[in-house]
């Protein structure tokens, strides 16, 4: 015998580390239910939405770029905090095509709208926010997976920690949450 952890050595069936019920990483999310880290649902949009979003908030006033990402979160309540991954490129994008310029202040490169920049601005003010959607989105299917996400993590924790009684009552609240949504798939 191993005096090793059951976590930590080799599959009995192959030479495989073996990690337990829920596996190295924790239980993967069902087909469909993306694949965040902290929770189902990435908060992300499309390029074409940053840009956008970028273009309508400097039409405001002028900003830099962590003002853009909190600005952008604020105001679809928190559904979508864009990465500075992905402002400042769109930042340095609209820079090249000369719809924004840049002018250093305080230490901080801020962004503000050239003629052009304006321009497209004002040709997408007759559509809905991208931080609107978001946040639409957020109240539905997104708020969804935000829960399902929570109660995940929940099953998770008390498969990796929990006794074996309260694993067992775990599996009774599980099984009839199953039979629970089953019923509301049926219902017309």
């Amino acid at each position: 015998m191993h005096d090793r952890s059951p976590h930590s050595g080799p599959c009995a069936r192959g030479t495989r580390p073996h990690h337990g019920f829920f596996g190295r990483h924790g239980i993967k999310p069902p087909f469909g239910m993306g694949g965040h880290p902290h929770g189902f649902g990435s908060g992300r949009a499309r390029r074409g939405d940053v840009r956008s979003a970028v273009l309508r908030l400097l039409a405001e006033q002028p900003m830099h770029g962590y003002q853009i990402i909190q600005e952008l979160s604020s105001r679809s309540g928190g559904a979508w905090t864009p990465s500075a991954g992905s402002v400042y490129p769109t930042l340095q994008l609209l820079a090249d095509e000369g719809l924004v310029g840049a002018e250093e202040t305080a230490g901080k490169k801020v962004f503000s709208l050239t003629e052009s920049g304006a321009a497209a601005a004002a040709a997408a003010a007759g559509q809905p926010a991208p931080w609107e959607e978001a946040a639409q989105d957020a109240a539905g299917v997104g708020g969804y997976r935000e829960s399902a996400g929570r109660l995940m993590h929940a099953v998770v924790q008390i498969g990796k920690t929990g006794t074996d009684t309260q694993r067992a009552a775990a599996l009774e609240v599980l099984n009839d949450t199953r039979k629970k949504l089953y019923t509301i798939l049926a219902e017309d």
